[in-house]
């Protein structure tokens, strides 16, 4: 069931029923002149960023399919009375897709610094058996290079797009989604470095508590940057502005 959280689609969804979504809509592909599904893994720092930004508001409004990603989300739902099955974090729903999918399953990897696509798709095919058409790092610029890179996407005839392009990657999906023929496109952020084995998850029993955020922001100066907007989603929160 779809609800409205601080002005933004969320959909009242399991892993589980994530997962299994994200398979049905594969399974009936594209046809032609279908757009691709979007997929979002609704975060506290993308609604912030909504409010200044036209472009990510109206990509996340589009999407077909919005789930909580984070904790403050999940909060920010229940204090307007909408009750969540769960949280639906982005690395584990593309795992549980991966593990239910196997061989059937047919990927583009895309994003990351250059490599870590490459190693994240010999891992999934190797775990799960993954058909990965395409890998290319998120380090592209310019039109006539973005262009090689949706053109590449297309000629894979991959039907799932992970996209860990950091701020821009929904954006890019709603913007190219006529070019690029996914069915299914989904915004993973760091996801590839996981997948990669480049970065280790923070244990599961901080997940279970909600503060697996806290944690990888103690250990990476370079996420305080990002407090700001912590505290101005928890502003807009308990304001209910929006």
């Amino acid at each position: 069931m779809r609800h409205y959280v601080l002005g933004l689609p969320l959909d009242a969804v399991s892993l589980d029923e994530a997962a299994e979504w994200v398979l049905a809509a594969l399974r009936r592909g594209r046809a032609e002149g279908e757009p691709g599904r979007l997929v979002v893994t609704l975060n506290p720092e993308i609604v912030v960023r909504t409010r200044d930004d036209a472009a990510l508001a109206e990509a996340v409004r589009r999407a077909e399919l919005v789930v909580a990603d984070g904790v403050g989300v999940a909060w920010a739902a229940r204090r307007q009375g909408i009750d969540l099955p769960g949280r639906v974090p982005g690395v584990d729903l593309v795992q549980r897709v991966l593990e239910l999918g196997g061989a059937e399953v047919t990927a583009f990897l895309l994003g990351g610094v250059p490599g870590v696509a490459e190693e994240a798709a010999r891992a999934v095919a190797r775990r799960y058996g993954t058909r990965v058409l395409g890998a290319h790092h998120g380090y592209f610029r310019g039109p006539e290079e973005t262009a090689r890179v949706v053109r590449s996407v297309r000629e894979s005839g991959a039907g799932l797009l992970l996209a860990g392009l950091g701020e821009s990657q929904e954006v890019f999906l709603h913007r190219h989604d006529a070019e690029l023929g996914a069915a299914v496109m989904i915004g993973v952020g760091g996801t590839l470095d996981v997948l990669a084995g480049r970065v280790r998850r923070m244990p599961r029993w901080t997940s279970r508590l909600g503060v697996e955020w806290l944690f990888r922001v103690a250990l990476d100066p370079k996420r305080w940057r990002r407090a700001p907007r912590l505290w101005r989603f928890a502003t807009l929160v308990l304001g209910r502005r929006g």
